[in-house]
């Protein structure tokens, strides 16, 4: 429902829209937009948390996805991709995982015109059980009990990942353009929890969240879309369990390539090329900076490893016992460049 022209405006132009006897209508106008559900999928993360108010501990990176209507109307997605998560013993734990899913999907407008996009997952629809393969556990001594390790992980995995699926998800479009994404339903004028309210100033919010980066690791937020020449990457963030922390941006095909590597691999090596800006992040000092940028995709890098950027972690202990998460609050919009 992203694309397109003005979507809210059925909002202001449809009288009694969210009325239940309009739910033939709301769909037949939200298929107009689902028609780009897998490109959307497939060009943004899903940031991972224990709960809705806990800070990022991991991304889910979805590769490849198809899609149809069912004759229901419902929405029916397939899907698979790659990811991260971080523990203090195991840190880094990488994985593949995808789910065949029926979405009951239906949308609501707010009092402000934004539009409220509901993907409720049918039960016993015509779904399968998602699948969930680790690949990497960094910490050695996880690591050495991988191979018994790992088909309890795996099942674990599964249902995690089963259970943030059974909860569906919202997404919110604003009426200046600007997204908002939550798994589970958000009630209509409500929001998630953001650690930053950035609105209007005529920029478009890309992803506002908290997230935690342990020593010797990265963090990759994207794929970030810029459609438009003349246009700037605004980041706003702020630091706190550690002294200084780097910042980086990568254009896409290095992104991918750093990510591919961080995903396949244990112990965090270094970047495959030069990012295109980097600076520093000093604790308790609020960093705001407009970087400019070509039209294409991004990647921003919270990077807390020695192999790249300026600043290097605290000594990491084997088991992590000690190791303490750096933590960063930060929002990304896209405006013009100054």
């Amino acid at each position: 429902m992203a694309a397109g022209c003005s979507p809210n405006a059925v909002c202001k132009t449809v009288v009694g829209i969210n009325d239940p006897s309009n739910r033939t209508e709301r769909r037949q106008i939200m298929s107009f937009g689902l028609s780009q559900f897998c490109q959307q999928m497939t060009t943004h993360n899903a940031p991972l948390k224990l709960s809705t108010d806990a800070p990022v501990t991991g991304r889910f990176y979805p590769q490849h996805c198809t899609q149809q209507t069912m004759p229901n109307g419902d929405l029916w997605v397939q899907f698979d991709g790659m990811g991260y998560a971080f523990t203090p013993l195991s840190r880094k734990v990488s994985f593949t995982s995808g789910a065949t899913i029926q979405y009951d999907e239906d949308f609501k407008c707010a009092p402000d015109n934004s539009i409220y996009a509901y993907f409720a997952t049918r039960p016993g629809g015509s779904a399968s059980p998602p699948t969930f393969q680790l690949l990497q556990i960094e910490a050695p001594v996880a690591s050495l009990v991988q191979g018994w390790i790992t088909p309890y992980a795996n099942n674990f995995g599964t249902q995690m990942v089963s259970q943030q699926l059974a909860a569906g998800f919202t997404v919110i479009q604003g009426d200046d353009g600007s997204t908002d994404f939550a798994v589970g339903k958000v009630e209509l004028g409500q929001h998630p929890p953001h650690p930053f309210d950035v609105h209007g100033a005529n920029r478009l919010l890309v992803e506002s969240e908290r997230t935690q980066v342990y020593p010797n690791e990265r963090d990759f937020i994207g794929p970030i879309e810029v459609k438009d020449s003349g246009r700037a990457l605004y980041l706003l963030l702020q630091l706190d369990g550690q002294q200084a922390l780097d910042v980086m941006l990568l254009p896409k095909p290095l992104g991918d390539a750093a990510l591919m590597a961080y995903v396949n691999n244990g112990p965090v090596g270094a970047l495959p090329g030069l990012p295109q800006w980097s600076d520093v992040l000093q604790y308790g000092v609020q960093y705001q900076r407009a970087v400019p940028v070509a039209p294409g995709m991004y990647y921003v890098v919270i990077d807390n490893t020695p192999s790249a950027g300026q600043v290097a972690p605290p000594a990491s202990f084997p088991l992590g016992g000690t190791e303490q998460p750096a933590l960063v609050n930060y929002a990304i919009q896209i405006g013009d460049a100054p």
